[in-house]
């Protein structure tokens, strides 16, 4: 019996143990959340929806918009090179196609767009009417109209036209895009690939999506969106339009799942002045501005990487009329935070013409106010050509912490380069791979600053490079006509 018992009691020891180990002290703290199953936080599931009446009731208001381009007006090159943009990855939904026509031969350009109202105004795409010499509208019936361009806005990639007919078009009503939230079903339809009156569904991915080059901020979805849903409508549950479809994030050239509709309240700032005038006047502050990194935050000596950063003052704006200065950090527009830079020339191009805004801005860690009157945008006059970078062959210093190699800007030197700046110091070759590089500094770049000191000379910015030992050094760049702010961590 006490043979048995000593077998037993080492197991039934051991099982004790385990039970311990596993069940743990009732009052320790969990290194995890539980489930709902075990007393966590429980999210009420919905069902799916059903999009069927919403496809019903919408799908009237949708139409298909192609155009003809003159042959001298078309847009050559690939198919790839036609709607690729710059940034490799964005593209436009339209997509041109060769009609049967023989002569004379013409661009097709097929898209999407809503009746907005019954007297026929139709939303679509600036990009789907680009360079049309006609444009038709189909509405889902099969009917067929010439429609008129009543006003267009390239920045904006809104166009405004009209089709007549003696009845009246059935609408689709406008919603509220400021109470989309992340996670909402909405409903797509438009005319992929030429399948008109195509019907997707997704959810909102994201809201105030910034993509390079591009003026708006995006609502995301992965509501499926292919080439020729251009100008279609981006629905919610209630039937509401909150969004017309732009943009896809592709590497084939279709749908990944990453679609961009522009939020219908830009829209609606616009509609009036497109219907009245045919395009858009914007309020106009006159800076050129950037984001702040956190080592330009750092080389700063601020708390939080936020806000605008203004890196250059137009002379004759109306921010250098209220005193508004370049290394500014603009903080706070009309009373609302700024977070991100791209955010305030939305800001202000909604403010309407001859306002007077307050600016809370930063300079040299003392907060200030300052009272702008935003006049209307010069942005077309002001637009310089882009110069295609040199690397240039001078006899250089070299500073080996930062990777570039320097030279005084001469007055020999600024007539070559064709610069109006009297002094500084020129980048003139940048090692691979070093400091200099990854900061995004280009060859020809023309130094002004150094951590906000004037630099006239190379002898002025290895002074003031040397007080920045182990942290960021803030440039002051000019490249062509733009001033930037470029914070390069040495290496070591």
């Amino acid at each position: 019996m006490s043979a048995s018992f000593s077998r037993i009691a080492p197991l039934a020891c051991a099982m004790l143990v385990l039970s311990a180990i596993v069940a743990g002290p009732a009052t320790a703290e969990r290194l995890w959340v539980e489930g709902a199953a075990q007393g966590g936080s429980v999210i009420k599931a919905q069902t799916l929806p059903d999009f069927i009446d919403l496809a019903a009731k919408l799908g009237p208001t949708v139409v298909n918009v192609s155009t003809e381009a003159a042959a001298e007006n078309a847009k050559g090159g690939s198919e790839e090179e036609k709607e690729v943009d710059p940034y490799h990855e964005f593209m436009p939904y339209h997509q041109f196609a060769e009609p049967f026509e023989p002569m004379p031969r013409h661009a097709q350009s097929l898209g999407s767009g809503f009746i907005i109202n019954k007297a026929g105004y139709v939303v679509t795409n600036e990009h789907v009417i680009e360079d049309a010499k006609e444009i038709r509208v189909t509405v889902r019936n099969g009917h067929q109209y010439k429609a008129r361009l009543i006003g267009r806005d390239p920045k904006s990639d809104i166009a405004l036209i009209k089709i007549d007919a003696n009845h009246d078009f059935a609408a689709a009503p406008l919603g509220n895009s400021d109470d989309l939230r992340v996670g909402e079903w909405v409903m797509a339809i438009g005319s992929p690939f030429g399948f008109d009156h195509s019907v997707t569904a997704g959810i909102v991915s994201a809201t105030s999506r910034f993509i390079p080059g591009n003026y708006d901020d995006f609502i995301q979805t992965d509501a499926s969106i292919n080439p020729g849903n251009s100008g279609g409508p981006l629905i919610n549950l209630r039937g509401e339009v909150i969004g017309v479809n732009a943009a896809i994030y592709t590497r084939t050239g279709a749908s990944m799942g990453i679609g961009f509709a522009i939020p219908i309240n830009l829209l609606k700032d616009e509609l009036d002045q497109l219907k009245t005038n045919g395009r858009i006047t914007r309020g106009w502050l006159g800076v050129y501005v950037q984001n702040v990194t956190p080592e330009i935050s750092e080389s700063m000596g601020l708390e939080d990487a936020r806000g605008a950063l203004v890196a250059d003052v137009v002379k004759t704006g109306p921010a250098k009329i209220a005193g508004i200065q370049r290394g500014d950090l603009v903080v706070s527009y009309d009373g609302k935070p700024i977070t991100d830079s791209q955010e305030l020339p939305l800001m202000v191009g909604r403010t309407p013409v001859g306002s007077t805004v307050k600016l809370k801005v930063i300079r040299k860690k003392e907060i200030k106010e300052v009272a702008v009157t935003i006049t209307p945008s010069h942005e077309e006059e002001l637009q310089k050509a882009s110069i295609t970078e040199e690397q240039t062959p001078f006899a250089n210093n070299e500073d080996i912490r930062l990777g570039l190699s320097l030279k005084d800007l001469t007055p020999d030197l600024a007539r070559e380069m064709g610069t109006r700046q009297s002094s500084g110091v020129v980048v003139s070759s940048i090692r691979p791979g070093s400091a200099a590089e990854k900061a995004g500094l280009h060859t020809k770049d023309i130094i002004l600053e150094v951590n906000r000191h004037q630099v006239k000379d190379v002898s002025a910015f290895e002074r003031e490079a040397q007080t920045s030992a182990g942290t960021s050094v803030l440039l002051l760049v000019q490249r062509d006509d733009i001033t930037m702010f470029i914070p390069v961590k040495p290496a070591g």
